[in-house]
């Protein structure tokens, strides 16, 4: 469930911020909706973690009927749901990152919007001592036809929270800590909980995603990456990236990503 190499559209990185902008073809779109992006959406392991918990306690036939309609999912996406998903798998693929603990599982209502950060994870280093460091990340989807288009002004403060909010990062290190207890991936949340201790909070990577379905332009991204650059902190990694998909595509994506999940041969 690789993703596929995308096109280089433009660099407008302002050091130490890279900035790129990247498109993806229609038929490479297909392959995202069918691989990453559909195993990010049906969170296939914690189904499976919730079915081996509660399969433990039915006994009687009516008990299983019960069960199943607990467990029966029915699919509806927002844009913006699909998008975040696009644009989890590109950072997971580019910065070998991962989001052990989905936003989605802490929602009490299925139909509601997560709060908080979009992405909140774990990236791995090249270092035998402390091989990980947080991953935390914003996400806005546009088809806003303006460049930049108006996300942008949110997507910065919350950029700029992420690099210098101290009390930000401690929420979000905290937020992770709780789910790690007992998980496989403690160890890594345990190495990346050091690197932020010994740096002040300031040993993290920071990714700003912008997913558009519009011609690519240097302006949407180009200024916010000039000022994110200014008094970065020196071991503070920010990446900020406009991703394209074929003009339109945006308002297709909750049909596209619907017809991929009930697509048995394309996961």
């Amino acid at each position: 469930m690789t993703m596929p190499a995308p096109t280089l559209e433009y660099d407008v990185t302002s050091p130490p911020v890279t900035a790129h902008g990247v498109s993806y073809s229609n038929q490479q779109l297909d392959q995202i909706l069918a691989g990453p992006v559909k195993a990010i959406l049906q969170d296939a392991a914690g189904q499976e973690e919730l079915t081996g918990l509660l399969a433990g306690v039915v006994t009687t036939d009516f008990e299983q009927s019960e069960l199943a309609e607990v467990l029966a999912e029915e699919h509806e996406f927002k844009d913006w749901l699909v998008g975040e998903a696009i644009a989890e798998a590109f950072v997971a693929d580019r910065g070998k990152c991962e989001y052990p603990w989905p936003t989605s599982r802490d929602l009490k209502n299925s139909n509601a919007s997560p709060a908080g950060c979009d992405l909140t994870g774990l990236q791995r280093l090249d270092d035998q001592e402390l091989p990980y460091r947080f991953s935390f990340g914003e996400v806005k989807t546009s088809y806003d036809p303006n460049s930049p288009p108006s996300v942008m002004t949110s997507l910065g403060k919350q950029l700029f929270g992420l690099r210098d909010d101290k009390a930000v990062k401690n929420d979000l290190v905290k937020y992770l800590g709780r789910h790690a207890i007992g998980k496989p991936w403690l160890s890594k949340y345990q190495s990346a909980a050091r690197r932020y201790f010994r740096s002040s909070g300031t040993d993290i990577a920071v990714y700003g995603v912008l997913v558009r379905d519009t011609a690519p332009s240097e302006a949407d991204i180009r200024g916010r990456a000039r000022a994110l650059a200014e008094n970065c902190p020196e071991a503070t990694d920010i990446e900020l990236h406009a991703v394209h998909i074929p003009t339109g595509e945006i308002k297709n994506l909750p049909t596209r990503a619907l017809s991929a999940m009930n697509d048995e041969g394309g996961a």
